[in-house]
């Protein structure tokens, strides 16, 4: 309770604690082991905690999980889940809260050098006013690491998958599927979802502080049975498969099975737009040198 200005216990507003803005990353994975060691490390500095939900994964991701905790104790935390719309539960406590939410994938990796200048501007209220920031994307069919290269298709034109959310702006969000997924969201009044920053719109892919390797092209786990950096055509996203008929769910089951996986149809229209460029992708390396210790 606050006490009237002008009595011996005189409180007043300049005096009051200002909230903290936090950054909260949350991270879908299943048979993740090619990429995710790779997008997490580059992604924990950015975030002052880092939620993994791990669906049942059956490749090497949980024990790469593993480790990543015991290192990251103070910041990482991972739980095993049965379905991905459970996802969503463990960003119930910052609904409505001074947070930003980001989430990222096992085919995402960030540049962290960049994300480590967002999160300074983040913090500092540069993007208050948007509910959420949408960043470049480079969607890769090569990935060259030895040389410090990728190829791909950038957003724009393709559209940005990025997921920079300000959870200050809303009450509650019923989640479609999975976490940050679905139109179910309650917002604060004043605030509503049209409140979105194309971020990637109006800055370049070499000058952007926000900007994405979408690995979406290549393979995401030691299951499948071709080369990691071979573009293959995009893994069934999980809204894909959960509206699957029958028939296409034994078939991506026998595809499974036998090492290959089912292609995406809605990521080459939405992923492949442009022009095949080619990029420096010197910057998100780094921590590749700590993975290949």
């Amino acid at each position: 309770m606050l006490i009237a200005v002008g009595t011996q216990e005189d409180v007043r507003f300049k005096d009051l604690p200002v909230p903290t803005m936090q950054i909260i990353g949350i991270s879908l994975v299943r048979n993740e082991d090619v990429h995710v060691e790779w997008a997490l490390r580059n992604a924990i500095p950015f975030c002052d905690r880092l939620i993994v939900a791990d669906h049942q994964s059956q490749d090497g991701t949980a024990g790469i999980l593993g480790r990543l905790k015991e290192e990251y104790t103070d910041r990482l935390e991972v739980h095993r889940i049965d379905d991905p719309v459970e996802s969503q539960s463990f960003l119930v406590p910052f609904m409505g809260e001074m947070a930003w939410v980001f989430g990222v994938d096992g085919d995402e990796i960030y540049d962290p050098a960049g994300l480590a200048k967002l999160r300074g501007m983040l913090l500092g209220g540069a993007f208050a006013d948007w509910w959420v920031v949408f960043g470049n994307v480079l969607n890769c069919t090569e990935i060259n690491r030895v040389e410090g290269y990728a190829s791909g298709f950038l957003a724009p034109p393709c559209r940005s998958m990025t997921k920079l959310y300000n959870f200050n702006m809303i009450e509650s969000w019923e989640a479609s599927g999975q976490r940050l997924h679905g139109d179910n969201i309650r917002f604060k009044k004043g605030y509503d979802a049209s409140r979105r920053l194309d971020f990637h719109q109006q800055t370049s892919w070499d000058e952007s502080c926000f900007r994405c390797l979408h690995t979406c092209f290549l393979p995401r786990s030691s299951r499948e049975r071709v080369s990691a950096n071979e573009a293959i055509g995009g893994r069934l996203n999980v809204s894909e498969s959960r509206s699957a008929t029958v028939l296409r769910k034994l078939k991506t089951r026998l595809q499974t099975v036998m090492g290959r996986r089912p292609l995406s149809g809605w990521k080459r229209e939405k992923y492949q737009r442009g022009e095949l460029v080619r990029k420096d992708i010197r910057n998100f390396l780094p921590s590749l040198q700590v993975i290949q210790k």
